[in-house]
């Protein structure tokens, strides 16, 4: 067999040699914890220290505002949990966000609903989007916070993230976008955005699985979620993983420096597949192409179920999803496909190819070729 294909970045990235490189120290020799007062820890306080700096310039941000997790799953439960418990002392007991979010928000959300929390979902258009109208029909002077990611992960299509944020505010709530896949593709400018919490995560960009980050805006009250030591400025216990710290610092630093190149040749590279893949017949793009990250390609083919190909085109070599890797075990359809308006058929009949850095033209030819092969091979 050829060797693989991998068309799953959004569900996660190789780690970049470089990352790598820059994290071997740290898993080795400076292995100190970074809270304990002698040589080896200030070594390793050091090195937070200037990955904390490196992330709070790359979005803009004060460093006192970066606080280091454990990953994007973490990070949205904190924001969303944390600061719907910190509101509920102003007297506001309600929540609102899209029905597209990730799991991770959802539920977190959830879990808000049994405390007493009223939550409103936002719903999204054919194209996949939140309509600003919903929005505000949604907000009220009763609202916690408002959650809006800021590109979904299934469909990669933008939200409107600037007019949720205003909403929000003029009724007083916060607010915070889960900006995971957007983060890789996408420039963060926190004063620009105005959030008051921003989350995302090293895997997606090249960086180490297991860390992440929240940015909370200076003033903005949020409760802990995780209780222990004095981390984090009080705010988030438990001993600080170093080496992914400064792996995701050097993974989002490439990221920056490189996001114009690779989102030029991923925007090429999405194009062509889905040339490619169209000459089949009978395929539907999920979500609006113009509106959406260019790593991304969620489409329904007719006549197709998604497990019975994905499984075929396994067994070919070519690696990819039915949408989030989260929710990979569940038999029901993707919540992000039923709520544009998707039926179960339909939704069943849709796969996400998503593409990366390390994508090759010669990989779309080959790819598409297979897909194509399996596609009549399934229909005949």
């Amino acid at each position: 067999m050829e060797e693989r294909i991998y068309f799953d970045y959004a569900a996660t990235t190789p780690l970049d040699k470089r990352v790598l490189d820059k994290m071997t120290p740290y898993l080795t020799d400076c292995f100190g914890n970074a809270d304990s007062p002698h040589a080896y820890g200030r070594k390793a306080m050091g090195a937070v220290d200037e990955a904390r700096s490196i992330v709070a310039r790359l979005i803009h941000a004060n460093e006192n505002e970066i606080y280091f997790t454990s990953g994007g799953t973490e990070a949205d439960n904190w924001a969303l949990i944390g600061g719907a418990r910190a509101k509920r002392k102003e007297g506001r007991d309600e929540i609102v966000l899209s029905a597209i979010e990730h799991h991770a928000v959802l539920s977190a959300a959830e879990r808000l609903e049994k405390e007493g929390f009223a939550v409103r979902y936002l719903p999204v258009n054919a194209g996949g989007m939140v309509e600003i109208g919903e929005i505000e029909k949604a907000v009220s002077d009763k609202t916690a916070i408002v959650a809006l990611m800021a590109a979904n992960n299934e469909t990669g299509v933008l939200q409107p993230i600037a007019y949720a944020e205003k909403i929000a505010h003029k009724h007083g709530a916060l607010f915070f976008t889960d900006a995971v896949q957007y983060a890789p593709y996408k420039k963060i400018d926190v004063k620009e955005m105005n959030a008051d919490m921003l989350a995302f995560s090293g895997h997606k960009f090249y960086g180490p699985k297991g860390v992440g980050v929240l940015y909370i805006k200076n003033g903005v009250k949020v409760e802990k979620l995780i209780g222990g030591g004095e981390q984090e400025r009080g705010l988030r216990g438990g001993t600080l993983n170093v080496a992914a710290i400064v792996g995701l610092a050097k993974a989002y630093e490439l990221a920056c420096l490189e996001m114009d190149e690779n989102g030029k040749k991923l925007s090429a590279l999405a194009s062509s597949f889905i040339d490619k893949l169209a000459s089949v017949g009978g395929i539907t793009r999920n979500g609006a192409g113009d509106n959406a990250l260019p790593s991304v390609v969620n489409v329904r083919i007719q006549g197709v179920e998604n497990t019975t190909f994905l499984f075929n085109m396994d067994l070919q070599g070519v690696c990819l999803a039915a949408g989030s890797a989260c929710a990979s075990a569940s038999v029901k359809p993707s919540h992000v496909l039923t709520a544009m308006g998707l039926d179960e058929k339909r939704a069943k009949e849709s796969v996400r190819f998503s593409f990366g850095k390390y994508t090759t033209e010669e990989e779309i030819e080959r790819g598409a070729a297979c897909a194509k092969k399996i596609i009549n091979k399934l229909r005949g």
